[in-house]
C-alpha cells in the first residue's frame, strides 16, 4: 500500500494534537477521482471538530475519539488518477471542490458525482481551494432568507470566510447589501461589492434608525433579540452559530407562530450544483476568494492557532504541493 502525508489528530484537544504523518493513500473505487491536493484551507469548523468543545459534535466525529483523524474541507489540486466508470475527469486535470473532511493530506478520493470541478482558469491553485467551504454555508443561510432580489440585507461578520461569501452573494442575487466589519477590512468588503460598509467598532448598525429585510449572522456573534429591532416588518435573522443549536430551534418555532419577523439558520451543504455556480461566478470575474495567510502543511499547528484567534480575514491556506 502506497503512503502519504497527511495532518492527523487521534484526540480531542488543542491544535497541538495535529502532527504531520505517513497514512495510506486512498484507493479510488470505481466512481471516483483521486486527487493529488495543491492547497487546502483551515476553517473555524476544522478547528471546532478538532476541539469538540461542542460535545455535541462527537455524535458526528467520534463520540470518545475522531472516526476520522484527517480534517479538511475544501481543496484544489490535479487528477492523479480515476476509476473505471469516470467519465468527466481525466488524469492531469486542474480541479476543485469540497468533501467535508480528508483535505489535509497530499491525497484524497471523490466521487465523480461530488461536487468536484475543473478549477476556474483565472485562479491558483490557492485561490481556488480557498472558494468552497465559506459559501457552502453562505449559500443556505441566504437561502432561508427567501428571494433577495430587491431587498435589504445585512451581512455581520463580512470580512471571515462565510461573510466575504455571504456580500458577494447576496450581491449575486440582487439584494441592497450593508457590511459589517472592523476597521481594517472596510476597504476590503468595499471591494466585494457591498453597498454600504459599517465599521463595527466605530458604530452599531442597530442604532443607525434603519430597518433592513433580513440579518445575516456570519460569525455567530450577535442576536435575534440584539437585532430584532433593525428587522422590518416579516424580517428574517439568519444565524450560523453552532453553539445555539439548542435554542435556535425554539426560536424557529416560536417566530413562526408569535410575530411577524422570523428567525432562521443555515446548514452547510456541499453540493455539484453550489460548485459549478461558483465557477460560473469566478470565470465572469463576479466572485473571487479572499486569502489572508498560506502556511506549509507542516505549519498546521501555527495556522490553526492563528484561525483560533477569531481576527482571520476571509481563508487561512495550507499549501501542500506544486
Amino acid at each position: 500500500m502506497e503512503t502519504m502525508k497527511a495532518v492527523v489528530y487521534e484526540r480531542y484537544g488543542p491544535p497541538e494534537v495535529l502532527r504531520v504523518a505517513k497514512v495510506d493513500r486512498p484507493i479510488p473505487k470505481d466512481d471516483e477521482v483521486l486527487v493529488k491536493i495543491h492547497a487546502t484551507t483551515v476553517s473555524r469548523t476544522d478547528a471546532g471538530l478538532r476541539s469538540a468543545e461542542l460535545v455535541i459534535s462527537r455524535a458526528f466525529t467520534g463520540l470518545l475519539r475522531p472516526r476520522n483523524p484527517i480534517l479538511g474541507m475544501e481543496f484544489s489540486g490535479e487528477v492523479e488518477a480515476v476509476g473505471s466508470s469516470v467519465t468527466q475527469f481525466k488524469v492531469g486535470d486542474p480541479v476543485f471542490g469540497g468533501k467535508g473532511s480528508s483535505a489535509h493530506a497530499e491525497f484524497i478520493a471523490v466521487r465523480e458525482s461530488a461536487p468536484l470541478a475543473p478549477r476556474p482558469a483565472n485562479m491558483s491553485f490557492e485561490e481556488a481551494a480557498a472558494v468552497f467551504d465559506g459559501a457552502s454555508l453562505a449559500l443556505p443561510c441566504l437561502a432561508a432568507a427567501g428571494p433577495l432580489e430587491g431587498r435589504s440585507i445585512v451581512v455581520y461578520g463580512a470580512s471571515g470566510s462565510v461573510g466575504t461569501a455571504g456580500v458577494q452573494l447576496a450581491k449575486h442575487f440582487g439584494a441592497e447589501v450593508t457590511a459589517v466589519c472592523s476597521t481594517k477590512n472596510v476597504e476590503l468588503v468595499n471591494s466585494l461589492g457591498a453597498d454600504e460598509v459599517v465599521d463595527r467598532t466605530q458604530q452599531d448598525f442597530t442604532q443607525n434608525g434603519r430597518k433592513y429585510d433580513v440579518i445575516f449572522d456570519a460569525v455567530g456573534k450577535t442576536s435575534f433579540r440584539q437585532t430584532r429591532r433593525s428587522l422590518k416588518p416579516g424580517g428574517t435573522f439568519v444565524d450560523t452559530d453552532p453553539g445555539y443549536m439548542f435554542h435556535v430551534p425554539l426560536l424557529l418555532l416560536a417566530t413562526r407562530w408569535i410575530g411577524d419577523k422570523k428567525v432562521k439558520m443555515g446548514i452547510a451543504r456541499f453540493t455539484k450544483e453550489d460548485l459549478l455556480l461558483l465557477k460560473q461566478l469566478i470565470e465572469a470575474r463576479k466572485y473571487r476568494a479572499v486569502i489572508d495567510r498560506t502556511y506549509p502543511l507542516e505549519d498546521v499547528v501555527e495556522a490553526t492557532r492563528y484561525v483560533e484567534t477569531g481576527h482571520k480575514t476571509g481563508n487561512v491556506v495550507l499549501k501542500v504541493a506544486g
